[in-house]
């Protein structure tokens, strides 16, 4: 099954979720910055959130941050999105490897630690909409709960899951989130509220087999839930060897000289996909001739 997500509205219109299944995703993350099993699960965790924070975007320009400045071994975390499944991200520190916590699962927890979550809209505006809260749990879902009711005012529940095989790939991943839009009952309130309590483990359902439309269904299957939208998720990077020279040729023509004098080729790494773009230093010359 190749990633996708869902997004839909339930109890005519008083609730809306999206829903999204994302393995390739996060395991294309974790193979591309040889992440340790805490940070493919809290960087897979970051991805399927964005994915389908990026969903609540209207246009195709619009683009979503999420970053997480922490006080934990992992340092921090950031991943972007766009309304059309593209996302992308990268943690500061890498290889961190902590014992389990204590229910026995991956502790995502400890390795943030204490922290500041960030939503970041560019809507094309002069300046990005940007939100703040702090981290409550640090377990990433739980955060983005918090964020959306306090700095959003949008009741909502966030259901994260990343699980790992025995060689440290990832097994499945993917999650939820479910909002309750103005004006809604007690009533709806109510269902939504038990229908959230049927999750005891988004990592759990995954793994027995459960899709975004059924993990749905479980939630809101009383609501009459209507799928409006299914769209691919994909691990998504712009960048290039174009861009990147572009990058190191806008540099101060000082440093660019400096670079030549060394004798010695530049080699660039993307923060976010890891790909590395080597130039050799006649091509730095040749940048230097273009500034002239």
């Amino acid at each position: 099954m190749s990633d996708y997500m869902i997004r839909g509205t339930a109890a005519e219109g008083q609730v809306r979720f999206f829903a999204a299944f994302t393995r390739d995703t996060v395991e294309y993350a974790r193979s591309a910055h040889n992440l340790s099993p805490i940070c493919t699960a809290a960087l897979g965790r970051l991805l399927t959130a964005g994915a389908m924070m990026g969903a609540m975007m209207k246009s195709e320009e619009d683009l979503l941050t999420l970053k997480i400045d922490c006080d934990g071994p992992i340092k921090g975390l950031t991943v972007t999105a766009d309304c059309a499944g593209h996302v992308k991200g990268y943690v500061k520190v890498p290889d961190v490897i902590l014992p389990p916590n204590d229910k026995g699962k991956l502790n995502v927890g400890g390795a943030l630690d204490l922290g500041v979550l960030s939503v970041i809209r560019d809507v094309g505006l002069k300046e990005p909409y940007v939100g703040q809260t702090i981290l409550v749990t640090s377990e990433i879902a739980e955060d983005l709960t918090y964020y959306f009711a306090t700095s959003e005012q949008t009741p909502s529940s966030v259901g994260l899951g990343v699980l790992m095989n025995r060689d440290n790939t990832v097994s499945t991943a993917g999650g939820f989130i479910v909002q309750m839009m103005p004006g809604a009952s007690e009533e709806t309130v109510s269902a939504v509220e038990a229908g959230i309590s049927k999750v005891t483990s988004v990592t759990s359902l995954l793994s027995e087999g459960y899709t975004p439309e059924t993990l749905v269904d479980l939630i809101l299957g009383g609501l009459s839930p209507e799928i409006l939208d299914t769209s691919p998720v994909a691990f998504t990077c712009s960048c290039s060897r174009e861009k990147t020279e572009g990058m190191i040729e806008s540099l101060p023509k000082e440093e660019l000289q400096e670079m030549i004098d060394e004798g010695k080729e530049v080699e660039v790494v993307c923060h976010f996909c890891s790909k590395k773009y080597v130039f050799s230093v006649d091509e730095l010359r040749k940048m230097q001739e273009r500034k002239r």
